[in-house]
C-alpha cells in the first residue's frame, strides 16, 4: 500500500549539489525481500487484531531535475499472515479481503518532493482495494538514517474506513477504522525510465 514512496530519496541524497538538468527519470524498485506492509483494527474498540503482509512489490519513479517522485506498490493480498488461523481465513474471506476476486491492493502516489523521504511528511495518493479506489493520506515519518531506504526502512503510516472498500460486516464490534503501517526499502541500483 504506501510504502514504496519513501525509497525515492536516497537517488537525491546520493547526487548532492550535481546538476540534474540532465539527468533522467530513473526507476528503483522495491527491495520486496526487506519492505514490509501491516494493519491493524481493533475489536469491541479496545483489543487490536493484527496482520501482516509477506508480499509488497512496487517502483519509485525519480525525476532528479525536478526533485519530485511517486510511488506504486502493490500487495498481495492472499499473502496475510495472523496469530491465529482462523483469523487468517476470514481476513482472506469475501467478509473481508476478498482474496480470490481481489488478489492486490494497490497504492499509487501523487508527486511528492524527494527531501519528504529524509525529513517525513504528508505522502497522498489512491488506495485499491476490493476494486474500490479512495483517496488516502500516508505520513511518512522522519528517516532515522542518512540513506533512507537503503539502511534503514521509510516509514508510512496511515488510516482507512474499511467501508469505504465495501467491508461492511460485523461493525457492531469491529472498529471501521483500519491503521496501515509500511516500512519500505529500495533495491540498491536505480534503472532507467522506459
Amino acid at each position: 500500500m504506501l510504502v514504496a514512496a519513501c525509497l525515492a530519496g536516497l537517488i537525491a541524497l546520493a547526487s548532492g549539489g550535481v546538476d540534474r538538468s540532465g539527468e533522467p527519470v530513473q526507476v528503483r524498485e522495491l527491495d520486496s525481500a526487506r519492505s514490509r506492509a501491516s494493519f491493524s483494527v481493533r475489536v469491541l474498540w479496545m483489543f487490536p487484531v493484527e496482520g501482516q503482509f509477506s508480499t509488497l512489490r512496487g517502483q519509485v519513479r525519480i525525476d532528479p531535475a525536478r526533485q519530485l517522485a511517486t510511488v506504486e506498490a502493490r500487495i498481495n493480498a492472499d499473502s496475510v499472515s495472523m496469530r491465529r488461523e482462523g483469523t487468517e481465513n476470514w481476513v482472506r474471506s469475501a467478509e473481508f479481503f476478498d482474496v480470490e476476486r481481489f488478489p492486490e491492493i494497490e497504492f499509487r502516489s501523487v508527486s511528492f518532493p524527494i527531501k519528504r523521504l529524509r525529513e517525513g511528511g504528508d505522502l497522498p495518493g489512491r488506495l485499491t482495494m476490493r476494486g474500490r479506489s479512495q483517496p488516502v493520506l500516508f505520513n511518512l515519518q522522519p528517516a532515522s538514517c542518512t540513506a533512507p531506504a537503503i539502511d534503514c526502512a521509510v516509514n508510512a503510516q496511515g488510516e482507512v474506513r474499511r467501508s469505504e472498500f465495501g467491508m461492511r460486516s460485523r461493525r457492531a464490534t469491529l472498529s471501521d477504522h483500519v491503521h496501515l503501517n509500511l516500512d519500505i526499502y529500495l533495491s540498491d541500483l536505480p534503472t532507467p525510465a522506459s
